[in-house]
């Protein structure tokens, strides 16, 4: 059965994209630690991030760095922080966290709630930068 990150890849989920290209597919986490908050897949469908092969292991980091920074030109930040975890979403997917403190990506904190149209604004600013 398809993950819900190949369901959004595949369109059949909405979502709020920042980036694609043939092999990875990166946009907005709906319950974001901090705004900005955005995860990055590979588009083959592969469980455990250590189980991808070294060219996409490397490619995954390579557009997740581009990804990375297109957020920090948009979103005020110190750094951009990376997670992995590889737990909730039988995917392997990358965390990029906008962050000033330590604290800003720890997974335990309340998520935001963003409105609709805050979203849009995001991914639309990301989404450009990306685009330079």
């Amino acid at each position: 059965m398809a993950t819900i990150f190949t369901k959004i890849i595949n369109g059949e989920i909405p979502c709020y994209k920042i980036a694609e290209d043939e092999n990875y597919f990166a946009f907005l986490d709906i319950s974001p630690l901090k705004a900005g908050h955005t995860l990055v897949v590979p588009k083959k469908e592969i469980d455990y991030f250590f189980d991808l092969d070294d060219d996409q292991l490397a490619g995954l980091m390579l557009f997740s760095k581009k990804v990375a920074i297109a957020i920090k030109s948009v979103i005020p930040c110190n750094r951009i922080g990376v997670a992995i975890l590889g737990l909730e979403v039988s995917h392997a997917h990358v965390h990029l966290v906008p962050m000033d403190t330590m604290g800003d990506i720890n997974f335990k904190n309340p998520k935001l709630k963003l409105s609709v149209e805050e979203f849009k604004e995001i991914s639309a600013k990301i989404s450009r930068e990306f685009l330079i």
